[in-house]
């Protein structure tokens, strides 16, 4: 059984054929008499909403544990979790605070020989299935390949990273915006480079110049809120509104992965504008959470 813990677990042609998957109208019951565990150290409306209708979608039985019921490295350790949950589901899902930990459950599940898949939901380093739903939302409204740009206005945190490297990865060029001591490391902004056309600017503007895509996320995640009133005073002018839209190309539609927090990254007006794509956005997690359990079960889409 593979793991899915960053986009590019998954190849070019392996992401495509996620999003067909995700986008098929009829589709194998592959989880009908399995269940599926969801364990959730982060409080979640969209991940464990999407996972757990996608898992019935598919015939499946989601189990969803908050932190509380399952103390990872408190009440037991992330490696007697995993060995745990293995024991009972066909794959784990996990919302952590530290992508280690999802490292040590796949080590773990992986060295007892357990047929199970670990699937991460969020961590500090990366989320992937955000990842996928964007994907989704950016080929079905613009395609990809040469002449996509995505701007990323914001922090450089997890979905930062996994947004740049599923576009490098589907051949859409990116452009990231961050205050310059919110910037990825130098041997990962290397990294980006090595694998396609990617900028990184102190200046959204210059961003967002020519952008088919504006993203934005909140500026201060969970974890980080005794950071939050230097974080507010840091983007000062990163704020995604009408004004900074202006320099985007005329059609370009709008993405944030929610929650927002209106005022700070983005305003409600270029929230709920006409260019905004969030809600459909937003659905395509399910859709994608569809797909991937499709995908990691052995299911191809059909030519």
């Amino acid at each position: 059984m593979r793991h899915f813990l960053e986009i590019d677990d998954l190849s070019k042609e392996e992401i495509l054929e996620v999003l067909k998957l995700s986008s098929a109208d009829s589709f194998t019951k592959v989880l009908s008499g399995v269940s599926v565990g969801l364990v959730f150290e982060k409080p979640s409306l969209r991940t464990r909403n999407s996972s757990e209708a996608a898992i019935y979608q598919l015939g499946g039985l989601p189990v969803s544990m908050v932190s509380g019921e399952v103390g990872i490295d408190k009440r037991e350790s992330a490696e007697d979790v995993a060995r745990t949950l293995g024991s009972y589901h066909k794959f784990i899902g996990a919302r952590v605070f530290s992508h280690s930990t999802l490292v040590r459950m796949v080590s773990a599940v992986d060295a007892l020989g357990l047929d199970v898949g670990i699937i991460n939901l969020l961590s500090d380093q990366a989320h992937p299935c955000q990842a996928l739903a964007d994907l989704a939302t950016i080929r079905n409204h613009l395609g990809f390949g040469k002449g996509v740009k995505v701007a990323f206005i914001g922090d450089s945190n997890n979905v930062a990273r996994s947004l740049a490297l599923g576009c490098l990865s589907v051949g859409v060029s990116v452009a990231i915006a961050s205050p310059e001591k919110y910037w990825f490391s130098a041997a990962e902004r290397r990294a980006f480079q090595s694998q396609g056309s990617v900028e990184f600017h102190s200046d959204p503007v210059r961003a967002v110049s020519g952008a088919n895509v504006v993203y934005t996320d909140v500026w201060t995640s969970m974890g980080q809120e005794d950071d939050r009133e230097v974080r507010l005073t840091d983007f000062q002018g990163f704020t995604v509104d009408s004004q900074l839209m202006s320099h985007a190309n005329g059609d370009a539609i709008i993405m944030h992965c929610l929650p927002a927090h209106e005022g700070e990254e983005i305003t409600r007006e270029v929230l709920e504008s006409s260019a905004s794509v969030v809600w459909e956005q937003a659905q395509n997690r399910m859709h994608v959470m569809r797909g991937l359990f499709l995908f990691m079960s052995g299911v191809r889409p059909r030519s």
